[in-house]
């Protein structure tokens, strides 16, 4: 007996069943120790993180007072959902380690073996013995500034950086106030009165924000890069046209008799290149500030010396140095928001697929980041500056 159908007679053949297959989650157990380096002020999580991590499944244990810097208070944490303690050892000995600055090798000796780490690296600043300590228990290390997005792009570098070249402009303002023995200038486009003159080496993310927030501030700006598509790069988003060159002596020297303030914002491969000598430095106006951002990355200046926030001046030939290589701690709650903001995104999304390890066997931009992997150290800069051997991460998890 024929059955009328609105189905071919193709399609009512039994057909292979499609499994849907979902991602397991797991929960996450984080612990949130406070910074111990010297003037760090920031913190990886906020509240508002934590209670997104704690409402999906997920475990916070913090050490008693590690947001106050950043103006947050434990009981702000506790009732997000975090659990506070005072003992450092059992933060450091949770299954995931979160924190700003590297650990130092005795936080590192109170992690558990085959644990993770999420940290800053900053590899030239560490020693073999740093990646050995770390080795030895098997460790899975992530330096935030290493960590690259799908457009090659890197989030939490790129925060930082915006947050210096803003911070630039202020810490400038600051210190041309007569109060502070500069030259008594105020930024602004004051009726009447010619603008503060903004010199930028470099044409980047820092050099980008310094210029922004220079001109809204009504300053006339300059800004010196050797790589012409940067400087059209900058010229393009920034809201009003500037005057850009390349660094020719002549030209930049011209620039910085006439400027009142520097910003060094230029990186290199191994260190920054110096583009403004000691002699550039002695032709430049009395109370002239020179911010140097990249003193991280050895200056841009050759009379740049390493200054710290407690003592954050020097004065070479009449002209104020300002050379503290971590600006963005000194506003250490935006600063905060804005790494919370990128790692608990993070967090979150390998809590979806079931862990770090399936994470990083299924996301290729993660592996960017991860310098040391179940103790193999797999970050070729760091094996080079330190002289170990490293190998690729794609290669282990074949």
């Amino acid at each position: 007996m024929a059955v009328n159908t609105p189905f071919s007679q193709e399609e009512l053949i039994p057909q292979e069943e499609k499994l849907d297959i979902k991602k397991h989650r797991d929960q996450l157990f984080i612990g949130l120790p406070k910074e111990d380096f010297n003037a760090e002020y920031r913190i990886c999580l906020t509240p508002e993180a934590v209670a997104m991590l704690t409402a999906n499944g997920h475990r916070v244990l913090m050490e008693s007072d590690a947001g106050k810097m950043a103006s947050y208070t434990d009981k702000e944490y506790s009732e997000a959902g975090a659990e506070i303690t005072h003992d450092t050892e059992k933060v450091f000995a949770c299954p995931i380690v979160i924190k700003v600055q590297s650990p130092t090798i005795q936080e590192i000796e109170w992690m558990k073996p085959g644990s993770y780490l999420f940290s800053a690296l900053q590899f030239k600043t560490q020693t073999a013995e740093y990646f050995k300590t770390l080795s030895k228990k098997k460790i899975t290390a992530l330096s935030y500034e290493c960590v690259q997005d799908e457009e090659g792009s890197c989030p939490f570098l790129n925060a930082m950086s915006e947050i210096a070249g803003v911070a630039s402009i202020h810490i400038a303002s600051e210190y041309m106030n007569k109060y502070k023995k500069g030259k008594g200038l105020l930024f602004g486009n004051i009726t009447g009165v010619l603008p503060t003159e903004v010199v930028i080496i470099g044409a980047g993310t820092v050099a980008e924000y310094s210029a922004r927030t220079a001109l809204a501030f009504g300053a006339s700006v300059k800004v010196f890069d050797n790589s012409i598509h940067r400087l059209k790069r900058i010229q393009k988003l920034l809201p009003q046209p500037i005057s850009t060159s390349t660094i020719q002596e002549k030209v930049l020297k011209k620039a910085l008799r006439r400027c009142d303030v520097v910003i060094g914002a230029i990186r290199g491969i191994n260190r920054s290149p110096i583009v403004i000598t000691e002699d550039m430095v002695q032709i430049m106006k009395a109370n002239a500030v020179i911010i140097d951002v990249c003193i991280d990355n050895g200056g841009c200046v050759e009379t740049s010396e390493l200054t710290s926030h407690q003592k954050p001046v020097l004065r070479k030939h009449g002209v104020i140095h300002y050379c503290v290589p971590n600006i963005s701690s000194r506003y250490s709650k935006t600063s905060s928001q804005a790494i919370s903001n990128i790692l608990s995104t993070y967090l979150m999304n390998i809590g979806e697929y079931g862990g770090i390890e399936d994470y990083i066997g299924r996301v290729k931009t993660i592996r960017s980041g991860i310098y040391l992997y179940k103790g193999i150290l797999v970050s070729r800069q760091a094996g080079e500056w330190c002289g170990l051997d490293n190998k690729d991460i794609n290669l282990l998890l074949l």
